[in-house]
């Protein structure tokens, strides 16, 4: 049988890839054979994960983008098509989480923050991915979304909306672009150890009491969440569309 897992020949795309999952994610579809274009805000973060890919003997290159600004994402997919002619993978992965307070003194600017890249980013990402993937035959997207998209997290009001949101997109993007041969799933990853979620994870008194709801009883690394992405991005989960996978220690169990 062929390496389901074989991804020789597939141009990727992830976001927010510099640091945490992302990177974890980058490097990971670069070891099975992507050439992957490692994307985020700041060109060093990017360029310092590509060293390693390379390093590794894997194919990528780096790229800035903000997705919560159109001309930067207009910018990233004209140099795709022009460099690359194509599109297989993106993984929407690049987030916002600007503010950790209570819900009714969220103010316009981390509303704004927040929707900008977690909604309005993902979604032209998505649309101009897809496009790019119809032309060419069809691909995969997954987009980073978060178990606070089902069961919002303390203090995180309009993340965690807006992560529902993103669960609620895939869903409609998988329904639409089935006919096109290109497969939308999510990924919903727990309480996991990187700088985004430092404010959970480097407080002990709040990680003590969320780790009371993980069955596991312990923080994820990266690299655990790098795996799932792999099955959805590839011909193992040529038939999987439309799902979100919880990657979690148990806590949507209940």
């Amino acid at each position: 049988m062929n390496n389901l897992f074989d991804l020789t020949g597939k141009v990727a795309l992830v976001t927010g890839a510099s640091r945490g999952i992302g990177e974890s994610i980058a490097k990971t579809l670069a070891a099975y054979g992507a050439h992957v274009l490692v994307s985020s805000r700041k060109i060093e973060g990017c360029q310092a994960v590509v060293d390693q890919i390379k390093e590794a003997g894997g194919s990528a290159e780096a790229f800035a983008c903000h997705i919560g600004e159109i001309e930067q994402v207009d910018s990233l997919y004209g140099h795709i098509e022009s460099a690359h002619g194509r599109l297989d993978i993106l993984v929407n992965n690049a987030a916002a989480n600007p503010y950790f307070g209570h819900i009714l003194e969220t103010d316009l600017s981390a509303y704004t923050k927040t929707v900008d890249v977690n909604i309005r980013g993902y979604f032209f990402m998505s649309t101009k991915g897809a496009n790019l993937m119809k032309q060419n035959g069809g691909g995969a997207i997954v987009n980073v979304a978060s178990v606070n998209g089902v069961i919002p997290g303390d203090l995180q009001g309009i993340y965690s909306i807006t992560k529902a949101a993103v669960i609620s997109m895939t869903k409609a993007f998988a329904k639409e672009c089935a006919s096109f041969n290109i497969r939308v799933n999510a990924l919903l990853p727990g309480a996991t150890d990187t700088k985004f979620a430092a404010t959970l994870v480097k407080n002990p008194k709040i990680l003590e009491q969320a780790m009371q709801h993980v069955p596991m009883r312990r923080v994820a690394e990266p690299d655990e969440m790098a795996g799932t992405v792999l099955y959805l991005v590839s011909n193992a989960s040529s038939y999987t569309t439309g799902t979100a996978i919880n990657v979690d220690g148990g806590y949507l169990i209940g």
